[in-house]
């Protein structure tokens, strides 16, 4: 069984920046890939960004390439999603996955979920 905690959302300026970070309680999280997803009013839950457990693997969502960076400190169990140059639909409830599963880029599956944490750009 893992615990996961996000933290770091708040609200920002268009163009601006926050770093969300997911911090793993139990099982090492060193054995799990992890992942953010995001869920805005109205829409469905989508994946934004995945890290494979050794951190040596990453995929992201077309639409925050360039922008986001997911990334991971197993001696902490925490796992990071950097977010630059932030847009206004880029505000949305995050929250942090852990997958158990082999890793198939494009096919993450959580096992675990966080509690989500807020971000809200402002235009």
């Amino acid at each position: 069984q893992v615990q996961l905690v996000e933290s770091g959302g708040g609200l920002v300026q268009a163009g601006g920046s926050l770093r969300l970070s997911c911090a793993a309680m139990g099982r090492s999280s060193g054995n799990y890939h992890m992942g953010w997803f995001r869920q805005a009013p109205g829409k469905e839950r989508e994946f934004v960004a995945a890290i494979s457990w050794s951190g040596g693997n990453t995929y992201y969502l077309d639409s925050v390439k360039g922008r986001f960076t997911i990334s991971r400190d197993n001696a902490k169990n925490t796992v990071y999603l950097q977010m630059n140059s932030l847009k206004s639909e880029d505000t949305a409830t995050y929250y942090c996955a852990a997958d158990e599963r082999s890793w198939v880029v494009g096919n993450f599956l959580p096992d675990y979920w966080g509690q989500g944490t807020q971000v809200t750009v402002s235009s």
